[in-house]
């Protein structure tokens, strides 16, 4: 279980430097999107070739269902979730798009009947705040529009690919991530296609930083992400997931010199704050507090 939290954790700080290295490519968002799950599914396919490892056609036949419904919704949240940021702010756009663990959360007793503890609600309510302070000034003073609204919308598939990817079972984490990257990438290609109206035109300057994000934040990074989260409970992916926006706000004040406020600040410590507290009972082995029951699991 440790192992799997490192990985999950190491998988969200890849995942934070995506906007860093995004800034870097002079193409649209769908491109960027459609250029990481190309190079991600290539890699992640030489991986599994020169691995030796056979794809189990019988158990991705059984499984059809939820791997192409994870690897479809995650294509449609990047595609919704960079048209966010394009049409309205990164920060507006990031606590849309993070609505979508708390949805997760919410569905987690119903549909995977994972107990909601006092801790988790408590862990809950400071990491909402947390991303509430860090960015929620530009999420009041922006209102609603079809920015917000795309962000909103990734956020519902960000959720639904969670959910998907926890269904798949008796798969290792290569084949369930090569599986949904290489369904991701048939939908963003479509999607392009159809919205697309030039040549794609990649200029010298872009194209190590494309490598990068496709190999190192897409194909590491998900192979991570996807071989750890479901070995973990979902309420725990979706509370530990706000690690993710919070290292990418640390990593533009390091790397791009964007000042945090003391809000900022404060937030980013009730995010890191809350994910640890409603996590602290899988390392006290007991004593947390069931809703539900109101008494100490045993």
């Amino acid at each position: 279980m440790t192992r799997s939290y490192l990985k999950y954790i190491l998988s969200l700080l890849i995942f934070g430097s995506n906007g860093i290295v995004a800034s870097y490519i002079l193409l649209s968002s769908s491109e960027i999107v459609l250029s990481r799950t190309i190079i991600g599914s290539l890699f992640l396919g030489l991986v599994f070739i020169v691995g030796g490892k056979k794809p189990h056609f019988e158990q991705i036949k059984k499984q059809w269902f939820y791997l192409l419904g994870s690897g479809f919704s995650m294509g449609l949240s990047w595609i919704f979730l960079f048209e966010a940021y394009r049409l309205t702010s990164v920060s507006t756009a990031t606590l849309a798009y993070y609505c979508g663990p708390v949805i997760v959360i919410a569905a987690a007793p119903y549909i995977f009947r994972e107990k909601m503890t006092i801790n988790k609600m408590i862990g809950i309510i400071l990491v909402v705040l947390g991303m509430v302070f860090v960015n929620g000034s530009d999420f009041l003073t922006g209102g609603m529009s079809w920015g917000l609204m795309c962000g909103i919308i990734s956020a519902l598939l960000y959720a639904a690919m969670i959910i998907s990817n926890k269904k798949v079972k008796e798969l290792d984490g290569l084949e369930i991530t090569l599986v949904q990257l290489i369904t991701s990438c048939m939908i963003v290609a479509l999607y392009t296609l159809l919205m697309h109206e030039s040549i794609i035109s990649i200029t010298r300057s872009s194209i190590m930083p494309i490598l990068i994000l496709g190999i190192v934040n897409t194909g590491v990074g998900c192979y991570l992400y996807f071989s750890s989260i479901h070995e973990l409970p979902a309420q725990s992916v979706a509370i530990c997931s706000y690690i993710d926006p919070l290292s990418a706000l640390v990593f533009s004040a390091i790397i791009l010199n964007e000042h945090l406020s003391m809000v900022q600040i404060l937030g980013a410590i009730l995010i890191l704050g809350g994910a640890a507290f409603g996590e602290s009972y899988h390392f006290r082995g007991r004593g947390a507090l069931s809703v539900s029951q109101g008494v100490r699991e045993e």
